[in-house]
């Protein structure tokens, strides 16, 4: 039997990158798909329609995830469609890089909306769900620089601790409901962001870890598949960093 046989997975920003790779993986194992992306256009269809070739259920939503209300509604019409949620994957983010004392008010407020605030708007959205299931896992994407911090990056890392943060905390709230919160922290992982990079700006990262590469969205994927399932089924609180040793 597969890990997440008959489960039902949200995974948020998952039309490209390591949210599609983090739904791919969770579907490869049983769980039915639901992604949310800010349009589901040609890259969300063409992935709802590899996570169907899978054999199982996935659809693909429309949704502002930093919007409160829209995520509460887009929460109800997943389980209309599915029927129950067994796991939250928040993977939605933007950077909006600069340095401190440039940095505008919009800027900070858009990375913290999209990172932070959409957490929390689709946690608050499930929780009711999934402590009448007396069971669910919550999975927050955040990143080594919400652990380090990282100059020009302080919206970002903020967003990222931020992350952290709720996780834990969630996990102690409503571990008695039979619900566990972690949060994931990559490290340098090749998605088309990084592939903009010169060869120059990739040297240095490789200089700094210790494995000498980048990671894959699906390494991400895996620790991802291992915190939905069972075989976490006594973590709860805690912080999984996929970095290749860059932040030990």
């Amino acid at each position: 039997m597969k890990l997440l046989e008959g489960k039902v997975a949200i995974v948020t920003g998952a039309a490209r990158g390591i949210g599609k790779a983090i739904a791919l993986k969770l579907a490869s194992e049983g769980a039915n798909i639901a992604f949310t992306d800010l349009n589901i256009d040609e890259n969300a269809l063409n992935t709802q329609k590899e996570l169907e070739a899978l054999g199982v259920k996935a659809k693909g939503y429309a949704s502002n995830a930093a919007n409160f209300d829209e995520t509460h509604t887009v929460v109800d019409e997943i389980v209309k469609e599915f029927g129950r949620i067994d796991v939250l994957v928040n993977n939605a983010g933007i950077t909006k890089d600069g340095l401190m004392m440039r940095m505008s008010e919009g800027q900070w407020d858009a990375v913290i909306n999209v990172n932070l605030k959409s957490a929390f708007n689709f946690i608050h959205a499930v929780t009711p769900i999934m402590m009448k299931q007396k069971s669910g896992s919550i999975i927050n994407m955040s990143s080594v620089v919400g652990v380090s911090g990282n100059a020009g990056q302080t919206n970002y890392s903020a967003s990222k601790a931020g992350m952290i943060g709720l996780a834990k905390s969630v996990a102690k709230e409503l571990g008695s409901r039979g619900i566990r919160a972690n949060a994931i922290a990559p490290g340098f992982i090749e998605t088309e962001m990084t592939h903009a990079l010169t060869e120059e700006q990739r040297a240095k990262w490789n200089e700094v870890i210790p494995m000498r590469r980048g990671g894959s969205p699906d390494e991400v994927a895996k620790v991802t598949l291992f915190l939905a399932s069972d075989l976490s089924s006594y973590v709860s609180g805690q912080v999984i960093a996929v970095c290749g040793g860059m932040n030990t």
